[in-house]
This record gives structure tokens, C-alpha cells and sequence, in this order.
């Protein structure tokens, strides 16, 4: 018998009865629990939850109707469809049932194709309403995901010219793409983006391409039917059928798989997909903002990219710039983090150092926001207050600089790979945990892993 099989539960004081049911339902494939009284069909609920009841109404003891009142009036026991089963076939007593609680009755003598029919229907029926009801439990959790207070800091020419884009594009419909380095605040961009569209008060949904198990990307965006592969256990509503109505936000969409970017495509082109293993097209209306640190246009030179796809996203392209052209915005942001930081921490703190702040005016800042963020969240942690100073973990260490003759010569690649190692070497090549490289860096275990395939960074020792 299938695991997974639905359950229902007999209860009937006529063995001979319960028999009958037993065998024509264990044929139609479910699980079956029995009770021979309404006291023993509420003992045997508060252990086991079945996904349907087929209850007799003429027992000893507490009769259908009082077993189904005290049913429904358990918060455990609520949801379970309750079909009754009764040789009485008045109409005061059928409506007697309905306000008891059933969901529907069947009249004894029955048929088999009958019944079956009416419980394949009714858990269905429990399943969907089940489905819908954890659909809805995982938006409000994404898009309690997608909320922050997070802004876009700062007053220089080109940080001015993303809000202006912002403005623009934000009250059409079409597809963004956000290029820039990692820790330029891409998401951010994507979140304003979609809080001045008409689309606001709908979800903002975000998948990160490159944390997703490449075997597990479709499922994530496009969902699946029950079946549709091992482990497949139940139906799974994709991401864009979460963002129905909304935006969704598809981070580091260069990591996409070469062989699932034609299945993006149709979705962007006509709005629709199927869900893996299922036959029906489904439509959305989605909003989608792409974001990537790669360079597309090389992606799709080098046959990384399928060209039509690239075009397709490239529709409104928006370039943040690095933290190192804007370096009059770098003060700002320290104050922001420093302020906003000690609150979460519970620190206190009297201000900035003034020599910190011209150390970091003045450093590369390869991992742009995000590592500024993260150096001032360790500075807190160490601080034992008064001026917040660290000066130090510029100058030494994980987070250190290169030199600025060597940032003003190396190619944006080999800063990057000089500082992940310096990093790396800090956390002992540990990438995950509290102490790893990734969370020093600001990035997701599995995206730091890409960048060092990419960058061919191994340990040789």
C-alpha cells in the first residue's frame, strides 16, 4: 500500500459492514482505520489524523451527529470531511447532517462506484483547499522575505541616475535587467523598482538561480504535478505561479542553466508553462527583473547564453555602479550601517571615527555595499564603545585592501580573485558557517562556490 495514499476512517457498529467498506476502498487503493462507536472515532482521530470519515449515524453510545459536532468543534479535527452514511432518508435528517458539520451523505444500501466516487471527490477536493492554503502561508512568508528597510543611500551623479531609471521604467510592465558587481545592491533596485509599479501590493518574489541545485531549478519556477519524479510526494506550485500578479525577482540569472533557458523564454514571450510532469498550460501574469554580476553579452558570446533570451531580459537595462565611483556616498553609508547595526545589536556607539572614515573613503572595496556592511557589523561587535574605529580590519587581515596602485591596474577579475582568496585564507578555505568565506564576503555558500569555478580558484594545500 502506498504510503501516500490518502486514509479514511469507518465508523459503523455493524462489523459486516465495515468489512464491505474496508475491501472496496483497500481495492480503490486507500488506507483504511476503523471504529465501531463515536467514542472510539474521537480517540482514534486525537492519534491519527485520517483525510476522511465515512460515519454511520445510528450508533450506541453518542450517535452520527453528536460524533460529528464534537469533530468539528476540534481545532485538530476541523478540516476533516465527514461524509455520512445513513439508511434514513428524510429531508429533516439529511439537513441535520449538513448542520452537524458533513459534507455530503450517502444512503445505505449503497453502491460501491457511488461511494467511492463521493470520497474520491470530498479528499480532492481537502487536498486542493490544503495546497491553496500553503500556497498562501508561503507568500506572506516570501514576501516577509522581501521586505526591508534597506534604501538606496546616497547622493552621487550616478547613484542619481538608477533612481531616475528607477522612475522610468518602474510604472510600465516591461522586464528590467539590473547588471552589476556582487554587493551593488541589485535586490534593492528590484524591491523599488516594484514598490512604485501598480504591482505593490502584490507579491514580490525572489529566486536566487545560482543557490538552487541545478536539478532542482524547473521544479522551483515552473512547480510540479505529484509523481513527477522520485520525491515528488505532492504538488508543487512554482514560483511564478506565486508571483501571479506580482514581480519576480530572478537573481544571478547567468547562472541559469543553458538547457532550462528556453523554458524561461516562452514564459516571458506568452505567459504561460506547464508544471514538470503535467499536460496543462498554466498562464501568469508576471512582472520579471532579472539581475546578474556576469557579463551577458560575453555569456552569449562564449555560448553560455542563448542569445533570444538575452534580448529578451535586456529590455530596460540598468548598470549599478561599483562602490568605488561613488566614493562620496561612502560616509553616508557608513552612518546608515553604523546607526541601523547598533540598533539590531543593542550597541551604543558615539560616531565614526574620523580616520575610519578616511580609510574607507579611500579603500577598493571589492565586495562593494555588502562588505562595507559587513565590516561595520564586525566593527560593532568588537567595539566596546565610544567612536566606532575600525581602521584596522582595513589595513589587516580578510577584509584588507589591495594596494591602490594595484587596484587602479588590475582588471576588475583579478581584484576579485585577490580578495576572495585573501579571504579565503583568513577562514582557513572554510566557505560555510559563521567563520566561512562566504558569510564574510556577504554571499551565498553555493554562489561563492560558483565564483571560484569560475575564477578557478582551488586549495593547493
Amino acid at each position: 500500500m502506498d504510503a501516500d495514499a490518502a486514509m479514511v476512517l469507518i465508523v459503523d457498529d455493524e462489523p459486516l459492514n465495515v468489512d464491505l467498506l474496508e475491501q472496496e476502498l483497500g481495492t480503490a487503493g486507500y488506507r483504511t482505520l476503523s471504529a465501531t462507536s463515536g467514542e472510539e472515532a474521537l480517540a482514534a482521530t486525537a492519534k491519527r489524523r485520517p483525510d476522511l470519515i465515512l460515519l454511520d449515524v445510528m450508533m450506541s453510545g453518542i450517535d452520527g451527529y453528536e460524533t460529528c459536532q464534537r469533530l468539528k468543534a476540534g481545532e485538530a479535527t476541523r478540516a476533516i470531511p465527514v461524509i455520512f452514511l445513513t439508511a434514513l432518508t428524510d429531508t429533516f435528517e439529511k439537513v441535520r447532517a449538513f448542520r452537524a458539520g458533513a459534507v455530503d451523505y450517502v444512503t445505505k444500501p449503497f453502491e460501491a462506484e457511488e461511494l467511492l466516487a463521493r470520497v474520491g471527490t470530498h479528499i480532492a477536493l481537502r487536498r486542493e483547499i490544503e495546497a491553496h492554503g500553503k500556497s498562501k502561508a508561503t507568500i506572506r512568508v516570501l514576501v516577509e522575505e522581501a521586505r526591508s528597510d534597506d534604501t538606496l543611500i546616497g547622493e552621487s551623479p550616478l547613484l542619481e541616475r538608477v533612481r531616475e531609471q528607477i522612475t522610468q521604467v518602474a510604472s510600465t510592465g516591461s522586464t528590467v535587467l539590473i547588471q552589476g558587481e556582487t554587493g551593488t545592491g541589485k535586490e534593492l533596485v528590484a524591491r523599488a523598482i516594484h514598490d512604485k509599479s501598480a504591482r505593490r501590493e502584490r507579491p514580490l518574489i525572489k529566486v536566487n538561480c545560482a543557490a538552487l541545485p541545478r536539478e532542482l531549478v524547473e521544479s522551483e519556477l515552473f512547480g510540479h504535478e505529484k509523481g513527477a519524479f522520485t520525491g515528488a510526494l505532492q504538488q508543487r506550485r512554482g514560483r511564478f505561479e506565486l508571483a501571479d500578479g506580482g514581480t519576480l525577482f530572478l537573481d544571478e540569472v547567468g547562472e541559469l542553466p543553458l538547457e532550462l533557458q528556453p523554458k524561461l523564454l516562452r514564459v516571458l514571450q506568452e505567459r504561460e508553462f506547464e508544471r514538470i510532469g503535467g499536460t496543462r498550460s498554466l498562464h501568469v501574469d508576471v512582472r520579471v527583473i532579472a539581475a546578474t554580476n556576469r557579463d551577458l553579452h560575453a555569456e552569449v558570446g562564449a555560448g553560455r547564453f542563448r542569445p533570444d533570451l538575452y534580448f529578451r531580459l535586456n529590455v530596460f537595462p540598468i548598470v549599478l555602479p561599483p562602490l568605488r565611483e561613488r566614493r562620496d556616498d561612502i560616509a553616508r553609508l557608513l552612518h546608515y550601517f553604523t546607526t541601523r547595526t547598533a540598533r539590531r545589536l543593542g550597541r551604543s556607539v558615539d560616531g565614526i571615527s574620523p580616520a575610519f572614515i578616511e580609510r574607507a573613503s579611500a579603500y577598493g572595496w571589492p565586495g562593494n555595499i555588502r562588505e562595507l556592511e559587513n565590516l561595520v557589523e564586525r566593527a560593532l561587535i568588537m567595539s566596546q564603545g565610544g567612536m566606532l574605529d575600525a581602521s584596522g580590519l582595513l589595513s589587516a587581515g580578510p577584509a584588507a585592501a589591495l594596494p591602490t596602485e594595484s587596484v587602479g591596474a588590475a582588471t576588475l577579475e583579478e581584484v576579485e580573485r585577490a580578495h576572495i582568496l585573501r579571504v579565503l585564507d583568513g577562514a582557513g578555505w572554510t566557505i560555510e558557517g559563521d567563520r566561512g568565506a562566504a558569510r564574510i564576503l556577504g554571499l551565498n555558500p553555493s554562489t561563492l562556490r560558483g565564483r571560484l569555478r569560475k575564477l578557478g580558484i582551488r586549495k593547493t594545500r
